[in-house]
C-alpha cells in the first residue's frame, strides 16, 4: 500500500516528495556523511535521492516508508561514489562490510538498513555543521541548510541577506570543513564541551532572529522560531544527560509560547505588560517547565538560567504578579556565568520593576558609555521608559526618538515613534 497511489496527480506526489525530503534531509544526510565523510557531497547525494524520487514516483506511488527509500537511494550512490574512488576492499574495510548490504530501493516497502544508528549521525552531523572552524555566519546558514532543510533563498529570506551571499557562505563551511579535515563524530571531553557551545549557541541565535527579528517589516518570523525549537529539541532527546541542552530547550518553549501574543493583528507589537495572556501557548509553556526540570535545579549554566528566567513569567497569571525580585536576582546569577552589558540592561530592568524606576536608572547610566551598547536600541528605549516612569516627559522623548533612530526592524521604530508621541507635553 502506497501514500499516494500510481495515477494520482503529478502535483500531489511532487507536494509529497517535497514535504518528506524536508523532514527527513537532516537523516539522509547525516547518515550518508557517514559513508562519505563530506557533508558537501553527503547533500549532493541527498539530493539526487529527492531527484529520484520526483522521477519515480509519479509513476509507481509513494512508497510505504518514503524516508527509508530516500535513504537507500542515497546511501546506495553513496557507496557506489566510493567503490568508484578508491578499490573496494579498501574503502568497504573502513566504512564496514554491512554497507554492502544496502539494497537498491524499489517503489514498494523500503527498511532503512541502518536505521539502528541515524541518531548517532544526526548528532555527529549537528557537531560538524556548527564546528567552531566555521564563522557564527557560517555555521548558521550550514545548520539551517543541512539541518533546518531551508534552501538559500529561504535563509536569505529570513536573515535578510542576499541569496548569493548566503550561497557563498555554505559553500564556503563546506570548503572549510573539508580543507580542515573536520571529523564526523561527537567529539569527547574539553573539544565536546567547548563544540557543544558552539551548536547552542547557533540553536539560540536562530531562535533570536525569529522571536525578535533585527531588521525588516516584521517584528517576529515563526518559522526561524519553529526551526531552532524543532532542532533544540533534536539535540534534548539525542543528549538526553545534558543539563544545559534541556536548559536551551526549556528557554526556547518557553518564549516560543509567547509568540502569539507578541504582535497585532496588523503585525504591531505588543508589549509584555499589554500581551493578552490567554493567547499564550500552555502546551509550550507547560513543556518549558518540564524541559527546565530536567535540566536540575543548579542552574549551572547560563540557558537553564535564561529558561529560569522566562518560567518566571510565564507562571504569572497577570503582569502585575511577575516576580520580579527573583527575576533580578537570576539576571545577577547570569551576570556572573556570562557577564555582558546586554544582561546587565536586562537587570537594570528587572531591578526598576522591583525596586522602583529611580533604583533602575542609575544602572541604566553606568552603561551609557559601554561600547557594545553605543548603537543598541533597546539602551535608550529602556532609559525611555524609565524616564517616563519618573514623570519626566521630554527627557523620554528624546530617548525614544533616540531608539527609534537606532533600531533596524520597521515595526520596532514604529513603536518607539508613538510611544514618544503618547507623551504628555511637559518638563
Amino acid at each position: 500500500m502506497t501514500n499516494a497511489s500510481p495515477g494520482s496527480s503529478t502535483g500531489e506526489t511532487v507536494e509529497t516528495v517535497e514535504t518528506v525530503f524536508r523532514i527527513e534531509s537532516p537523516r539522509i544526510i547525516a547518515g550518508v556523511t557517514r559513508i562519505v565523510r563530506d557533508v558537501g557531497i553527503a547533500e549532493e547525494l541527498a539530493q539526487d535521492a529527492l531527484v529520484a524520487a520526483l522521477e519515480q514516483w509519479p509513476e509507481s506511488g509513494v512508497p510505504e516508508k518514503p524516508g527509508a527509500w530516500l535513504m537507500a537511494t542515497a546511501k546506495h550512490r553513496a557507496i557506489d561514489l566510493v567503490r568508484r574512488r578508491e578499490t573496494y576492499a579498501r574503502k568497504l574495510a573502513e566504512v564496514g562490510r554491512a554497507l554492502e548490504d544496502v539494497p537498491e530501493p524499489g517503489p514498494g516497502d523500503v527498511d532503512d538498513p541502518d536505521a539502528d544508528g541515524i541518531d548517532d549521525d544526526l548528532l555527529r552531523l549537528i557537531f560538524t555543521a556548527c564546528h567552531p572552524v566555521l564563522p557564527t555566519q557560517g555555521r548558521i546558514a550550514l545548520t539551517l541548510r543541512l539541518l533546518g532543510g531551508l534552501t538559500t533563498e529561504e535563509i536569505a529570506r529570513a536573515f535578510l541577506a542576499g541569496e548569493a551571499t548566503v550561497a557563498q557562505r555554505i559553500v564556503r563551511a563546506k570548503r572549510t570543513l573539508a580543507r580542515a579535515g573536520v571529523p564526523f563524530e561527537v567529539p569527547c571531553g574539553d573539544d565536546r564541551e567547548a563544540r557543544l557551545s558552539s551548536v547552542l549557541e547557533v540553536i539560540y541565535l536562530v531562535f533570536n532572529e525569529g522571536y525578535s527579528a533585527t531588521a525588516g517589516d516584521d517584528l517576529v518570523r515563526p518559522a526561524l522560531c519553529e526551526d531552532a525549537l524543532r532542532l533544540a529539541r533534536v539535540l534534548a532527546g539525542l543528549m538526553p544527560e545534558e543539563p544545559e541542552v534541556h536548559g536551551l530547550a526549556a528557554l526556547l518553549e518557553l518564549q516560543a509560547s509567547r509568540v502569539p501574543a507578541r504582535t497585532g493583528a496588523d503585525g504591531e507589537p505588543v508589549l509584555l505588560a499589554d500581551q493578552n495572556r490567554a493567547r499564550w501557548d500552555r502546551l509550550l509553556m507547560h513543556r518549558g517547565i518540564e524541559a527546565l526540570r530536567r535540566a536540575g535545579t543548579a542552574l549551572s549554566g547560563p540557558y537553564a538560567v535564561q529558561a529560569a528566567i522566562a518560567a518566571c513569567h510565564a507562571r504569572a497569571v497577570r503582569y502585575e504578579e511577575t516576580d520580579w525580585a527573583t527575576i533580578a536576582a537570576l539576571y545577577g546569577r547570569l551576570m556572573t556565568l556570562t557577564p555582558s552589558p546586554v544582561v546587565e540592561l536586562n537587570r537594570a530592568v528587572a531591578v526598576s520593576m522591583s525596586e522602583g524606576p529611580a533604583a533602575g536608572l542609575p544602572l541604566v547610566d553606568a552603561l551609557a558609555d559601554e561600547p557594545a551598547l553605543k548603537d543598541y536600541h533597546l539602551l535608550p528605549s529602556v532609559r525611555g521608559d524609565l524616564l517616563a516612569r519618573l514623570d519626566r516627559p521630554a527627557e523620554a522623548r528624546a530617548e525614544f526618538t533616540r531608539a527609534a533612530g537606532l533600531t533596524r526592524n520597521t515595526r520596532e521604530r514604529a513603536l518607539l515613534l508613538r510611544r514618544a508621541a503618547h507623551l504628555p507635553e511637559g518638563r
